[in-house]
């Protein structure tokens, strides 16, 4: 078998891909000391973990009143938010599509979602809170957002996959663009925007409950007030409502794909 067999060449080992891989390693060890990750460490950590858990059972419910309000008030801001979100989409994900607009209309549009993408809604709601104080409206704010973001990008996607001959063939008629986004476009598209809704208003309503711990409403208030007063029975019954919470949101979100067979 002479030396330029593709069979044997197959079998030589890549040395770009083991100094890549060597790389990363020594990386990853140098970052881990940087960041003072110890095995030491790492024991004491689940040590004090343990006891934290400890303090946790059982959790306390006799302050409903105070849980259910709060819980309320994420449920609201993520709704709330979720139908911002989706109306401002939907006009900027149709001038960003590169199918239907021109160069000159896209960027722009495309540039707006990339800023909206570009910091945690937690990051936002401290801009938010400093600007129009604490609240669920910095809430709202925040997580809309981080909806424009995360939809227009989806929904921009979505229409450019679309096919263009029934497009085509409303504009033909003479029909207004209006008409061709709503004869043509949306009824391609409808059924994946449902998807793509339900999951971000589940993504809202688990992003709500973080806001709040900077003052954007929520029941992440509630829950960074009872850490400041080592309330921990309190925090097990928080945590455990959140779940919930997210959970029914979960089973409803299926329930909508199935209604809509997304």
């Amino acid at each position: 078998m002479t030396s330029g067999d593709p069979h044997r060449r197959a079998v030589l080992p890549n040395w770009w891909a083991r100094a890549g891989w060597l790389l990363f390693a020594v990386y990853l060890g140098y970052a881990a000391s940087q960041l003072e990750f110890t095995p030491a460490r790492f024991a004491v950590g689940l040590e004090h973990g343990a006891k934290f858990l400890s303090r946790l059972f059982p959790p306390d419910f006799h302050r409903w009143e105070l849980l259910l309000k709060g819980m309320l008030e994420s449920l609201q801001i993520a709704v709330v938010a979720s139908a911002l979100g989706v109306a401002l989409s939907l006009p900027l994900s149709l001038i960003a599509a590169r199918n239907l607009m021109p160069p000159w209309l896209t960027w722009p549009a495309r540039l707006v979602m990339v800023l909206c993408r570009s910091f945690h809604p937690v990051i936002v709601a401290i801009l938010f809170v400093k600007a129009v104080g604490f609240g669920a409206l910095a809430g709202i704010l925040a997580l809309t957002v981080a909806s424009v973001g995360f939809l227009g990008k989806l929904f921009t996607e979505a229409i450019e996959e679309i096919s263009l001959k029934q497009v085509e063939a409303i504009r033909a008629s003479g029909a207004p663009f209006l008409s061709v986004v709503g004869f043509a476009v949306i009824p391609q598209v409808f059924s994946r925007f449902v998807g793509f809704i339900a999951y971000e208003t589940d993504a809202n309503l688990r992003n709500s409950t973080m806001v709040g711990i900077v003052g954007a409403g929520g029941i992440g208030g509630t829950l960074f007030a009872a850490f400041q007063r080592f309330d921990f029975d309190f925090v097990c019954a928080i945590v455990l409502t959140i779940i919930a919470l997210i959970m029914a949101g979960e089973v409803l979100t299926v329930r909508i794909k199935q209604i809509f067979k997304v």
